[in-house]
């Protein structure tokens, strides 16, 4: 309608008169009635645009990825227009490119490393193979340290019976444990009777008075005897076999020592070109790396042979004393020297019930 009306408008003769001034038209109200309307709807739109507009960019926010960086001044050409989107992707770009690398990098050194380390051990265990066949066969030639070798045959061989000594012991705690057990049932069962028969109650508490005796110095001994099963468990199992694993560490560096050996002694005996030479020099650092390791160990298992030569005189002193001194007590019915001799020793004995868990921890 407006549209319309300002066409109209904008086609219409405009008469003058004789003096120049304008006629007045009968239309010029309407049309000046509709100008004023097409500026009071213009003015609307805008500002209902402009709240529009104003409300997108409060709740959104202005678009940071869109700004641009205009070089040049008011009214330059768009050339300088640089969008900052394009700055931003290319420096992703470059970062991601760059972050690719190092991980490349880093993936190729590790696999690197594990492909020498590979090839170190499967030299090393080629070698090391080669001069146990050869001593098996009697081809080859090895170190031999003859004083040594029998101090660790006799360790071998004192564990050995130890172990017998701890597997006896430990037989003997289960079925003086039994019988224990037997005697304790024993002496309730005599205690019951001795109240339901009037006729023989005397001799029935006299039988049920010896058994709790019994019983309960039974107890005692299995304290002294649990141990002295434990001490011989801790010194054979942990303090010797520690000094057996070291002995092990030994065997092994003794063998890695004679290959490297018996490697530079086939090359020594070869050309001496410059291949030759340099071959033998790195066989010659190789040698005397595990010479050192070899020596090393064999002054780790000498030091620790003679501590385990002492420290089991001590413990076995001890122990044989309180096995000899609880087990006589016991047996001669000495109930005063069977508590004295747990005390000597420091032993503490167990109340009754105390291996059973409480109500509150099988909850």
């Amino acid at each position: 309608m407006t549209d319309s009306i300002m066409s109209k408008a904008a086609t219409m003769e405009i008469p003058i008169n004789s003096n120049g001034d304008t006629g007045t038209l009968p239309e010029d109200d309407s049309l000046e009635q509709a100008a004023k309307l097409q500026w009071s709807l213009d003015e609307k739109v805008g500002s209902s645009r402009g709240n529009r507009d104003l409300q997108q960019v409060m709740v959104s926010g202005p678009n940071l990825n869109e700004t641009s960086i205009v070089s040049g001044g008011y009214g330059g050409t768009a050339e300088g227009i640089i969008p900052t989107s394009s700055i931003k992707g290319s420096n992703m770009h470059h970062s991601s490119s760059s972050s690719s690398m190092t991980a490349e990098e880093t993936t190729r050194g590790v696999a690197v490393e594990k492909l020498e380390t590979m090839k170190k051990w499967g030299l090393n265990t080629y070698k090391c193979t080669k001069q146990m066949i050869s001593e098996r066969f009697g081809r080859g030639s090895r170190t031999v340290d003859l004083e040594l070798e029998a101090q660790i045959e006799v360790l071998r061989d004192t564990k050995r019976k130890y172990e017998n000594v701890l597997r006896l012991a430990r037989a003997l705690t289960n079925h003086f444990y039994n019988m224990v057990q037997t005697q304790h049932a024993l002496g309730d069962t005599f205690a019951d009777l001795s109240q339901k028969s009037p006729e023989l109650r005397d001799e029935f508490g006299y039988n049920a008075e010896t058994q709790k005796l019994l019983c309960k110095n039974g107890e005692t001994l299995l304290g002294a005897i649990n141990f002295f099963v434990s001490s011989i468990n801790t010194l054979v199992n942990k303090t010797m076999e520690d000094t057996l694993m070291t002995i092990k560490m030994y065997e092994n560096a003794r063998l890695e020592f004679d290959a490297y050996r018996s490697d530079l002694e086939e090359l020594s005996m070869g050309p001496r070109d410059a291949v030759a030479m340099a071959r033998i020099d790195a066989a010659q650092q190789q040698y005397q790396v595990q010479k050192d390791k070899y020596e090393r160990l064999r002054s780790d298992v000498t030091i620790k042979l003679k501590f385990l030569e002492e420290n089991k005189v001590k413990v076995m002193h001890k122990q044989l004393l309180l096995f000899h001194n609880a087990i006589s007590a016991y047996f001669a019915g000495n109930q005063q020297q069977l508590e004295q001799t747990l005390k000597q020793f420091n032993i503490k004995l167990r109340p009754p019930g105390a291996d059973k868990p409480s109500w509150l921890e099988e909850q």
